[in-house]
């Protein structure tokens, strides 16, 4: 039962009374709405090079969840360009994670200056099918999307070490000194190649990732590279310019950091042209400290900001697909970034991650749906929809693009706004073991519906406006 409490030496006796409620006044600021939300997405790496090869009924499944009218009603995907291994690399790269380039090689050159970007010869367009096929299935499904091209890594011909999961020691750059221009050259045209070839519109290219940290090494198991504040404002440039040589309207979105006081250190070594040159601002979560630092400077000066990668699995949680403590966790982290970042969009890692480990151990709770990764692409697929996609929809399929983030005066709750001030959307998270009975203090009359998340509801609506224990709750209000 909700709310009880039950230790080993009261098993048998009379179960203990519910914890006492706790109710809860929210006060949303309608008067003051802030940042025009643009909506929620994923990465389609690695998942969707996975995914994207497999039989009909499973990846379409899987973008319904994800895209469809009936699923989480994502707007925004974020396409990996892949740099690519050259083809005599063992193998060494976990499942998906081995992105393929768009470059071709021709035969019997050596070395890494053979590349002429200008020569038709050495582009393959053939590669990355099943993650473009995600491209495809995304148009279809949504009215407006918005796509963002990001990288990991240039090729391995542009990189130090030879390889795209980074330098020898993690903590020096690994694009080949001079190569910014090249590397530019290769992703703005794979950009405007795939926005030709699938019929969609790149608004932005984000050349760097999470570059300003130390764990990008070669014996990696994923696709990174180091960038040094200098060598980031260099990639920025040169990015921006391939941009407006090839007449694209694409903007650069930058810096992709791991967390915010990383990004405020990069932004702060920046010259006034690299900052110029940047057309969104993009930041991950992994942690959470200045993040207001980063919304002020998004602020300060007039660029769009977007959460644009996380995931929160709850360390020592094995992997769960019915379990509330990570679905709470990451409901919670979510109303975090929104309170204090003020993003235009949030934006997860990957939507798929893999089952548990064959050997039986449990794996972690990575990922919104779970799936046999690693099955050949033919078979059947194990697909199961885990808590935290329940959490999700709590959010996105009430918050939604053209809303306005409004301030709430509750830690535990988000607001949003709709353009006609008609809808207002709170999103409580309770994670305790006291029901909380939630009351909105705004002016004015308004019907009130309430949706709900916990161990025995999955964004289901409920009469109730009272917020179980480990819970999430969704208070539509009109008018």
């Amino acid at each position: 039962m909700l709310g009880m409490i039950l230790s080993a030496s009261s098993v048998g006796a009379q179960a203990p009374a519910p914890d006492r409620p706790v109710p809860v006044t929210l006060r949303p600021a309608i008067d003051r709405p802030s940042t025009v939300f643009e909506g929620w997405g994923t990465a389609l790496a690695w998942f969707a090079h996975v995914t994207g090869g497999w039989p009909e009924a499973e990846r379409t499944r899987l973008a319904d969840l994800f895209y469809g009218p009936g699923g989480l009603g994502w707007t925004i995907a974020r396409y990996n360009i892949g740099g690519g291994n050259a083809a005599d690399t063992k193998p060494y790269m976990k499942v998906g994670r081995a992105v393929p380039g768009f470059w071709r090689q021709p035969a019997g050159v050596t070395g890494k200056d053979w590349w002429r970007p200008e020569d038709p010869a050495m582009w393959d367009w053939n590669q990355d099918a099943n993650q473009r096929w995600w491209l495809d299935a995304i148009r279809v499904r949504v009215k407006q999307p918005i796509f963002e091209a990001f990288s990991n890594s240039p090729p391995w011909f542009m990189t130090v070490s030879g390889r795209v999961s980074g330098s020898e020691k993690g903590i020096d750059d690994n694009l080949r000194p001079g190569m910014e221009g090249a590397f530019a050259t290769y992703l703005v045209r794979a950009t405007r190649e795939l926005q030709q070839r699938h019929h969609i519109a790149f608004r932005t290219l984000s050349p760097v990732n999470e570059p300003n940290t130390d764990y990008w090494f070669a014996a990696n198991t994923q696709e990174g590279a180091h960038w040094s504040p200098r060598r980031q404002a260099m990639m920025i440039d040169a990015t921006a310019a391939a941009l407006k040589a090839q007449g694209l309207a694409t903007v650069v979105g930058a810096p992709d950091e791991t967390a915010s006081h990383l990004f405020v250190e990069d932004w702060a070594a920046y010259p006034p042209a690299t900052r110029a040159a940047i057309g969104q601002l993009n930041v991950h979560s992994y942690g959470s400290v200045h993040q207001t630092a980063v919304r002020d400077i998004a602020r300060s000066s007039g660029i769009r900001l977007w959460m644009s990668e996380n995931d929160t699995p709850l360390s020592r949680d094995p992997e769960d697909f019915t379990g509330m403590a990570t679905p709470l966790a990451f409901a919670e982290h979510v109303v975090g970034d929104i309170k204090r970042l003020e993003p235009a969009a949030w934006v997860f890692w990957q939507a798929v991650e893999d089952l548990s480990t064959r050997d039986g151990q449990k794996g972690s709770n990575w990922g919104i749906v779970k799936a046999d990764l690693q099955g050949a692409a033919d078979r059947p697929h194990a697909i199961h929809v885990t808590g935290k996609y329940w959490a999700m929809a709590q959010f996105s399929r009430f918050i939604r693009p053209g809303d306005r983030l409004v301030p709430v005066d509750d830690m535990d709750t988000v607001a949003a706004l709709s353009p006609d001030g008609r809808r207002l959307v709170l999103v409580h998270v309770n994670p305790g073991l006291s029901p909380r009975p939630l009351t909105v203090a705004v002016p004015g009359r308004w019907q009130r519906r309430a949706f709900l998340t916990d161990a025995g509801h999955h964004a289901e609506a409920v009469d109730s406006t009272v917020a179980p224990p480990r819970s999430i709750v969704t208070l539509v209000l009109t008018r």
